[in-house]
């Protein structure tokens, strides 16, 4: 296997270069961006994770005119267009300002996260104190600014101040990179500060962007395109980028030839299948890409570890509440689409890019536009004769093995938690008072009022009825070895001596109900589960249950 250091974690491009970490080429996106001359605004909204940070990083060492950054993109595909890089390599004052830090649980806390990230952006350029094109008004707003002092109005202008400041001492307009712009807005929101943060990020775009002599170009990223009238008011020359409608997708996430070479250049080919069915799957635009993420922590587990199997990267770093909340919202009747989407197939739903932050929770329509654009969906590719739809309309579907585990995890999650506030003593009395037509009624109801996933295979229903008797006071014992063999379920009552021993099976029709039932109490009869319980338990109850879709059966072993 071969061994290129794989960065993992590490957005800065310049520390990735001189340290000699593995890098797929994406500089062909400068030339990209300023191909007939760039917009005046680019707004592009990906992912998280899908290299956004690091694209702008590679961006403002390429236009920084503070840096001297010929070496880092030796080699590169830029490099040989002469002519641009003559033109724009170092040449350009640059301001490249991050908002991924700016949380808190209340505005208070999350504005003075914005102050301290202004005053950190005002620290790289104190030279402009010594400047003689500075006058003293500016000089004083320039130290308040700088040391965390500046009035509301001070920071809500300190883009455009800065920006002005420093055409001033180079003579020549401003490149503005900002980057994660929506996270202010997205903690604001779930923690109840929209309004007031939605004002202070409002008017810092606005004096930045709009009308702003100082102003060449900028580049914003973020996670999702927040209606422009709610936040980018007034703004000309305004272009989006997003996954449905994009010219830079290949330079956000991993194409396939991309990921062949990767493989190959690490020893790693073998892995391709495992690589495409985990991390593969998203469908933006007219390219389909890989999450670069995923594909770098994979590589740098293998590195260790030739045997390490995929496993979820993605929702370790994302904020995946945002599945539970739309469960919880959207209750019942999305349950028939999740099951659609858990088997593997698409649903057709409205998606409406330009959403704001206040109603995103207020439709299932907003919520699907959100699982689609932060994601967690993907468009699938529908063949050609099929029924066309509105140009509103997607296919969507879950995109690859990892994304498909968040849902089925926060499925079981959401059903462990919800389980709880049913009333279950009709169940819990049943199965001690030897009931199993009861058992039977009981565990139906609670089967049309839970989410399925694989394909109603028998790891569903296991978790489902482990999750049925959760948390009830009782013991319960998963897939112990007992007697001959390995029950499926064991519910123990100490305080009382009983014990309810479960056997499952899976059939594949109605029909097959109840003769799986009698193959699951035969099983247990056979391979004597109850044997072990004997000397210490009273009462040893045995029952066999049979599942199909949203049906079950439940039989009583007789003594």
């Amino acid at each position: 296997m071969g061994n290129p250091n794989i960065p993992v974690g590490i957005s800065d491009f310049k520390e990735i270069r001189e340290n000699n970490n593995y890098y797929i080429d994406k500089s062909g996106f400068i030339s990209e961006l300023l191909t007939d001359g760039a917009a005046k605004v680019t707004l592009i909204t990906r992912p998280r994770r899908f290299g956004k940070t690091l694209g702008m990083s590679m961006l403002y060492y390429f236009f920084n005119v503070r840096n001297e950054s010929q070496k880092l993109f030796e080699g590169l595909e830029i490099s040989r267009n002469h002519e641009l890089c003559e033109k724009w390599l170092n040449k350009w004052p640059t301001i490249f300002l991050t908002f991924k830090d700016i949380d808190g649980l209340d505005f208070a806390s999350a504005y003075d996260q914005l102050v301290f990230t202004i005053s950190d952006l005002y620290q790289k350029y104190s030279f402009l104190l010594e400047s003689e094109e500075i006058d003293e008004e500016d000089r004083k707003r320039f130290k308040l600014l700088k040391s965390g002092e500046g009035s509301k109005i001070l920071v809500i202008r300190s883009l455009s101040l800065l920006m002005r400041l420093l055409e001033n001492y180079y003579h020549k307009q401003m490149i503005l990179l900002i980057d994660e712009y929506d996270v202010p807005i997205a903690k604001a929101s779930s923690k109840g500060y929209y309004q007031q943060m939605l004002e202070i990020i409002r008017g810092m775009m606005s004096t930045a962007l709009k009308d702003n002599t100082s102003l060449k170009f900028a580049v914003i990223t973020g996670c999702l395109q927040i209606a422009k009238e709610s936040i980018f008011t007034g703004t000309n020359n305004f272009v989006t980028d997003t996954i449905a409608n994009t010219g830079f997708n290949e330079y956000f996430g991993f194409t396939q030839q991309e990921v062949n070479k990767i493989l190959e250049d690490t020893g790693t080919v073998q892995y391709a299948k495992q690589m495409k069915e985990w991390y593969d799957g998203y469908h933006m635009g007219e390219i389909d890409v890989y999450c670069p993420w995923d594909v770098m922590n994979y590589l740098r587990e293998l590195q260790r570890n030739p045997k390490a199997q995929p496993v979820s990267y993605w929702k370790n770093t994302s904020d995946n509440a945002i599945i539970r909340s739309f469960i919880d919202f959207a209750g019942n009747s999305i349950t028939d689409k999740m099951e659609t989407l858990l088997s593997g197939r698409y649903i057709l739903q409205d998606i409406d890019e330009n959403l704001t932050y206040d109603y995103l929770h207020s439709s299932e329509s907003n919520l699907w536009s959100i699982l689609y654009m932060t994601g967690y969906l993907t468009e699938a590719r529908i063949s050609e004769g099929k029924t066309a739809f509105s140009p509103d309309t997607k296919a969507l579907k879950i995109p690859n093995a990892e994304i498909r585990e968040i849902f089925e995890t926060t499925v079981m999650k959401w059903f462990a938690d919800s389980v709880k506030k049913w009333n279950r003593t009709a169940i819990f009395q049943a199965l001690w008072n030897q009931k199993p037509e009861i058992i039977t009624r009981e565990m139906n109801l609670l089967l049309w009022n839970t989410i399925s996933y694989h394909d109603y295979k028998e790891d569903f229903y296991h978790a489902f009825l482990t999750g049925i008797f959760m948390g009830a006071g009782e013991q319960i014992e998963s897939n112990k070895e007992r007697g001959l063999g390995r029950p499926d379920l064991v519910i123990i009552d100490k305080a009382n001596g009983k014990v309810a021993i479960f056997e499952v099976k899976y059939s594949q029709s109605m029909k097959q109900l109840n003769k799986d039932c009698d193959k699951a109490l035969a099983q247990m009869k056979e391979r004597k589960y109850a044997e072990d319980y004997k000397d210490r338990y009273k009462d040893i109850f045995c029952y066999g249950i049979s599942f199909y879709k949203k049906e079950c059966l439940v039989k009583m072993l007789e003594s």
